[in-house]
């Protein structure tokens, strides 16, 4: 009869973490929809040039922002007279990393460039005004407002 209270305590543990197993990637997966844009680190690239628009964006009714980008972006003028459309991240995790960018501001911005409805974007890695460097994603890409290594200003 010692074996059955035993049994059932390994039973108990086996179920618990088959739910753990199989509901974890599902609570990852809420924060982010499916189809948002992700960071490519093939496509990386390094663009220096003067702020000319800053954009806190989140529309009415989706919470997700810019084409499920929501959060600061700014229009970056390079050195090239391009001009770039830059996601930075969410503005309150900016704010609390103390990056503030304002029109005319000249910054150095490492990002992946990616395609978002036929039009070019970058989603910034890293953002250097003034001597000052914000890392926003790590090495691999993934944000750091979602607990990741880290966490920002250097």
């Amino acid at each position: 009869m010692t074996s059955k209270p035993e049994f059932s305590c390994l039973t108990f543990c086996a179920v618990v973490l088959a739910a753990v197993a199989v509901a974890a990637p599902a609570a990852l997966a809420q924060g982010r929809p499916a189809n948002a844009p992700r960071y490519d680190l093939k496509t990386e690239v390094t663009l220096n040039g003067s702020v000319e628009a800053v954009e806190p964006v989140t529309p009415a009714g989706s919470g997700r922002g810019w084409r499920g980008l929501g959060g600061t972006h700014i229009t970056l003028r390079t050195e090239s007279a391009e001009a770039v459309q830059v996601h930075l991240g969410p503005t309150a995790y900016l704010a609390e990393q103390q990056l503030a960018v304002q029109m005319g501001d000249r910054v150095r911005v490492v990002g992946s460039r990616i395609t978002l409805d036929g039009d070019s974007v970058v989603i910034a890695r890293e953002v250097t005004k003034g001597g000052r460097t914000w890392t926003l994603r790590d090495g691999s890409g993934l944000p750091l407002w979602r607990g990741g290594r880290g966490r920002g200003r250097q």
